[in-house]
Parts: C-alpha cells; sequence; structure tokens
C-alpha cells in the first residue's frame, strides 16, 4: 500500500492530554487495536547515522545520532532463522536506517538475505555512501545473481532541488540524481519516495515529478503509487485525532491494511548487547513499542497510541512495505 493522505494536516499544537492511555483515548473511548494478521515484512534498522541531517526527519538521523546502534550481519541471520523456525510466510525484508550503506555489514546483510530467497527493499538516499566503488560493485553482482528481487527507493523530498534541499541540505540535490541515474543505468531495480508536506495537490507533485523524470531520462512513472510513493507529513509534535475502535467503521479502514498488521522492526539500541523488535520503522525509541528480543514476543496486538498511528497510518494511509 502506498501512502496517500485524506486531506491537510491541521497545523496546530498536539493537545497534551491525548495519546496517553495505551487502552482509551482522551474521551475515554476504547483506543483502536491492530492485530498481527501476518508477518509479511520484516525490517532491519542498521544504525541511526546518516551522512545527511534532514531537517524533518522523523527518527532524527544525522552523522552524530548513533542512539540505534549499527546492527551486526549475524544479527540480522538470528532473525532470519527465527523467521524459518516460526514459518512465518514472510516474503519480503526492509532495511531503513539512518543511510544503510554507512553500515559496513550492510552489504553481507543484503547478500545473506537474498540468498535466502527475501524480497529485499532498501530505503536509502542514493549518495555517496552507496556510491562508493566497493558498494556498486557489490550491488551488480547482487543484481546478476537475484535480478529484481532487490529494489532500491529513493528519497527525493520535491521535484525541485530548492525545495529538496530546503530538507536535505545545500548539494544534495545533484548528488540523489547522481545516484538515480546510476541506478536506472545498471538495470536495478528502483523507485522514489517524496513528501507531501508542501501543501501541492497530489496531482499537482506527480506532475512534477513527471516533468523532471521526463527531462533526466529516468523511465519512472510518476503517477504509479508504487513507483513514486508520497509519504505524509510525520511531526508528532502537530495535532491529530485519536484512533477509536468505532474509527474503523467511521473512516471505512480495515485494520489489516495498517503497518503494523504486517510488519515489525528490529533495531538495536546504543549500549544494548542485543537487538529488540519494535512494532514499525516509525517509532524505534518509544519503549510503549517495544515488544521484546524475539520474534515470537512481537507477535501480539499494537495499540495505536502515537501521532504517527494515526497521521500516516490510518489517515495517511501510507506504509513503508512493498508487499500487496
Amino acid at each position: 500500500m502506498s501512502a496517500m493522505p485524506t486531506g491537510r494536516s491541521v497545523r496546530r499544537p498536539l493537545e497534551p492530554f491525548k495519546f496517553r492511555a495505551p487502552e482509551v483515548t482522551a474521551t475515554g473511548a476504547e483506543r483502536a487495536f491492530v492485530e498481527l494478521s501476518r508477518l509479511e515484512t520484516l525490517w532491519f534498522n542498521t544504525g541511526t547515522l546518516c551522512n545527511v541531517e534532514c531537517l524533518r526527519c522523523y527518527i532524527d538521523s544525522s552523522p552524530t545520532n548513533d542512539r540505534l546502534a549499527y546492527l551486526t550481519c549475524g544479527e540480522v541471520e538470528r532473525y532470519l532463522d527465527e523467521l524459518a523456525a516460526l514459518d512465518s510466510g514472510t516474503r519480503e525484508i526492509g532495511f531503513t536506517g539512518g543511510e544503510p550503506f554507512m553500515n559496513p555489514a550492510f552489504p553481507a546483510m543484503l547478500e545473506e538475505c537474498l540468498a535466502r530467497g527475501f524480497d529485499v527493499l532498501v530505503l536509502t538516499n542514493a549518495m555517496q555512501p552507496m556510491m562508493r566503488p566497493a558498494v556498486r560493485s557489490g550491488l551488480l553482482r547482487l543484481r546478476e545473481a537475484h535480478g529484481d528481487r532487490l529494489h532500491l527507493r529513493v528519497s527525493l523530498d520535491h521535484y525541485t532541488p530548492e525545495l529538496h534541499e530546503k530538507e536535505r541540505g545545500a548539494r544534495s540535490w545533484a548528488a540523489a540524481l547522481r545516484g538515480l541515474r546510476w541506478l536506472a543505468d545498471n538495470g536495478l531495480r528502483w523507485s522514489v519516495a517524496g513528501r507531501t508536506c508542501w501543501r501541492e495537490p497530489e496531482g499537482e507533485l506527480r506532475d512534477g515529478y513527471a516533468r523532471l523524470f521526463a527531462v533526466e531520462g529516468l523511465a519512472l512513472d510518476a503517477h504509479d503509487p508504487a513507483a513514486l510513493v508520497l509519504f505524509p507529513e510525520m511531526d508528532a509534535a502537530l495535532d491529530v485525532p485519536e484512533i477509536t475502535v468505532d474509527c474503523w467503521q467511521i473512516l471505512g479502514v480495515e485494520p489489516s491494511a495498517v503497518m503494523c498488521a504486517t510488519s515489525r522492526m528490529v533495531v538495536k539500541r546504543r549500549g544494548a548487547t542485543a537487538p529488540t523488535v519494535v512494532t514499525c520503522t516509525l517509532l524505534p525509541y518509544d519503549p510503549r513499542f517495544e515488544l521484546g528480543p524475539a520474534l515470537r514476543d512481537a507477535l501480539g496486538p499494537v495499540r495505536l497510541n502515537h501521532p504517527h498511528c494515526a497521521r500516516f497510518c490510518v489517515l495517511g494511509g501510507a506504509s513503508c512495505s512493498v508487499v500487496a
């Protein structure tokens, strides 16, 4: 499922009495929850260090933020072993950061996941860490061995350099386009992730990206929501309605369509001796969404007790995965 916001966010501060009690909302209504229907995607956060510092990074990645430490390939392998033991039917492994290509063990993680038959999705900015010669050589080898089962989704926050660099910093535009062209020229599977925070209608945004791709000679259909994913704004300080159990019917949304119905994420906190499992890619720090060190501990329901649950997933209709 791709990200399609239902409307513009109301830009006022979050009311302080919201998202407090796990079982009920501020009005006393039962808070909505989501059962894990099937573990289709297992995410790994490779570490929060990043080569750039975005203005509105929901995870605060930067060249200095190491709140989430680098995972090792051995740690990833142990969770892949657990997937096999659980007979989970998991089809996709996702990697996010930080910038995954900054983790020295990341190429080995990719090779291990692909060798075990998983589809692999990598969220990357396609800048210098990905473009190192050894990394590019490794990606070409993986493409030859595994084809389109390796998919790289590149962050391009707007179709103009001015707004993209407003988010990602000076000189980030040319570097991202260089990475996109290399992926396209070398036959790797790639897509683009943009943002809807610019207050442009979705159609105008997609038209703008289409013009950019045409000018740059990049063969990507900007009107295909799987090829160009537009993510809604994620700012936990802005007000958003709490989701109650009655909201499913009111909104016409199925709980099974929400990301935590089909995915979990593995993180390793700085100073921890081992990784742990959290509900999803959006909530790596909040202890209320830490589920335990093993996947078998993380298979229960999730209460939607965070602004991101409402804004990004339920009202925004967004998911980081590509599994349909």
